[in-house]
């Protein structure tokens, strides 16, 4: 099968042939339909991670947001069968650690990033092995195309996840999105359907235009006003602020724009220049009890109540794309990743 592989770190991927995976006793194999470019990949493509110990090796089969359908089951799957349509979420728990059987997989102890290391291969492939299946693996919902589950695959239901699990967005809350890529504008969409009135920071104008097309209230051009001052006149300050992008200006100035007791909520990864690492008001953060909350991907287990969701506000994860792009082109749309070159979501649909 034909597979973009990760020889050099900022090099094109290796487009080649490698062996068809086999399923473990667990696990399946998955056809892969279409699968998402995020901005972890290029991360992976960068080499960042090394200061957290989370570098993703040369050798490595890129992609994490895959949807399609099952064509090998291992021998003690029960769950899921032959045939199947299924999203396929990045961070793989094992279905048995006591943060499993809690509801929280997406932090298993034991638990694999697809894409992201030797035994998980990811998905920038014509098909990709995918362990403890009958906990991992989601059955697309009828009416969701493929390639609008694999939007949903990282950034989608990262920002869900955040949004409605780890800070709890209400009706009436004025949200600030600073960074309006995938998973910016994903918390621009999901935001506005919760109720809130959504604020938009992004210096690209074609960024900004689709977020007022996703929802947003109102948007903000950092390079042009200080949107910390902007967000503050506007709201008094906002509720809850996520910082999509994870450069170290948009993580102050998220928090730096939160009201009295606001919820500043982490979705974007750090570059080389910040390792890590962002200082942070925290004099001020203690005097007005704000809250900082990280969140990475979400539980297997809460795909269900996603997908509620989106059906029940009829929300279309599908207006997030803005491009679909060939196996070929994989290594070009990371590259445009590095000088903010692109629009929306962009997905692989053609291996």
């Amino acid at each position: 099968m034909r597979a973009a592989i990760l020889r050099e770190y900022g090099e094109p991927l290796d487009i080649t042939t490698v062996p068809k995976p086999e399923p473990d006793t667990d696990g399946v194999v998955v056809e892969v339909k279409a699968c998402g470019l995020c901005r972890s990949d290029w991360h992976a493509w960068q080499g960042h991670g090394e200061w957290n110990n989370d570098r993703v090796p040369t050798g490595q089969i890129l992609g994490h947001e895959p949807a399609g359908t099952v064509v090998a089951v291992g021998d003690d799957v029960e769950r899921v069968s032959q045939g199947d349509n299924v999203v396929v979420p990045f961070s793989l728990g094992d279905g048995t650690c006591q943060h499993c059987q809690s509801g929280h997989g997406n932090v298993c102890a034991d638990g694999l990033a697809l894409g992201f290391e030797p035994d998980a291969p990811g998905a920038f492939a014509e098909q990709v092995p995918v362990p403890a299946v009958d906990y991992n693996a989601v059955d697309l919902p009828d009416g969701l195309s493929p390639r609008d589950g694999a939007v949903l695959g990282c950034r989608y239901m990262t920002a869900y996840h955040g949004l409605a699990d780890r800070v709890a967005l209400t009706g009436g809350d004025w949200l600030a999105v600073h960074g309006c890529g995938g998973v910016g504008l994903s918390a621009v969409q999901l935001g506005d359907a919760m109720g809130a009135q959504v604020l938009a920071v992004d210096p690209n104008e074609s960024a900004r235009e689709r977020a007022t097309d996703l929802g947003a209230t109102a948007t903000v051009d950092p390079s042009k006003r200080d949107p910390v001052t902007a967000i503050r006149e506007r709201t008094g300050g906002a509720d809850v602020s996520v910082d999509a992008l994870g450069v170290a200006e948009t993580c102050r100035n998220s928090v730096r724009c939160l009201r009295k007791r606001g919820t500043h909520l982490q979705l974007g990864l750090t570059t080389d220049k910040e390792r890590g690492v962002v200082s942070l008001p925290t004099d001020w953060m203690t005097r007005w009890e704000i809250t900082f909350v990280g969140s990475r991907g979400m539980p297997p287990t809460r795909y269900g109540t996603l997908f509620e969701f989106i059906t029940t506000s009829d929300v279309d994860p599908g207006a997030l794309v803005g491009r679909e792009v060939t196996l070929e082109s994989v290594s070009e749309r990371l590259a445009a990743m590095g000088t903010y070159d692109t629009d929306g979501v962009e997905v692989v649909t053609a291996f």
